[in-house]
């Protein structure tokens, strides 16, 4: 798998490179294009497996009244409503694109689950949030989507309380290589299509899957979220490597 490199002012955008600045418009036009199909795209996306990714990642992050999360890129709101629902505290839960929260704020008001959920229209790049004051981070399919994902980390880290942790659930390096033809025929061949059918946006659905392939690998991440200043970083493959958890302490 290629990592996300960046030279001087360009940064990759898929399989192409864009100015630097241009990045973050021109996903939250990708974002605001595939808004209110996004859930049901994921199911086709993923054949509902994504259902289960998200459970195991609601588990890792340990719901509890008593933590507060931010939930960032939290578009629709899978993440913050399982957290509420098993348990868990206050949740801020926030993301760059108004589209894709106005979409979860309507499915929170159709299941009453607006209680103890607040709302953030922000770039993960740049929390307008003091220091040390939220108890878990999660970050869910958001991160390689980010322009600089190392100011994503630093910031996660530095809202952070002390004993605080920070989760990622990402797309990552597939580890069985007997599956990869299959696995690039139906990113690269089947999901755009899939995209122009469903949510007559091919172009939206390429990019998507070019993401993917430009995402570091486990390792690599892991090693940014030590850059970062996370502690005893550890990572736990999904699916044989289609996705995976991270997992990092600010200490």
């Amino acid at each position: 798998m290629m990592s996300e490199t960046s030279i001087g002012d360009t940064v990759d955008f898929g399989f192409s490179t864009v100015l630097r600045a241009e990045k973050s418009a021109r996903v939250r036009d990708v974002f605001d294009s595939v808004a209110r199909r996004y859930d049901i795209m994921n199911d086709l996306m993923s054949l509902g497996v994504h259902r289960l990714w998200k459970r195991e990642f609601v588990t890792a992050l340990g719901p509890r009244p008593n933590l507060r999360l931010l939930d960032l890129a939290g578009g629709t709101g899978d993440i913050s409503f399982q957290w509420r629902k098993r348990g868990g505290g206050p949740v801020l839960l926030s993301d760059i694109n108004g589209s894709m929260l106005s979409v979860g704020r309507a499915r929170a008001e159709n299941h009453g689950l607006v209680e103890g959920i607040s709302w953030l229209v922000t770039d993960a790049e740049a929390l307008p949030l003091p220091d040390g004051v939220v108890d878990r981070v999660s970050m869910a399919f958001g991160l390689r989507n980010c322009t600089n994902k190392e100011r994503v980390l630093a910031e996660a880290r530095r809202v952070l309380k002390p004993g605080g942790r920070f989760f990622c659930l990402e797309f990552s390096k597939l580890q069985i290589a007997v599956a990869a033809p299959l696995y690039e025929n139906w990113s690269f061949k089947a999901l755009p299509e899939i995209g122009a059918l469903v949510a007559k946006d091919r172009e939206s659905y390429q990019y998507l899957a070019e993401s993917i392939r430009m995402f570091p690998d486990q390792e690599t991440l892991a090693a940014m979220m030590r850059g970062a200043g996370f502690a005893r970083v550890s990572f736990r493959n999904l699916s044989g490597g289609i996705a995976a958890i991270h997992a990092g302490w600010r200490l």
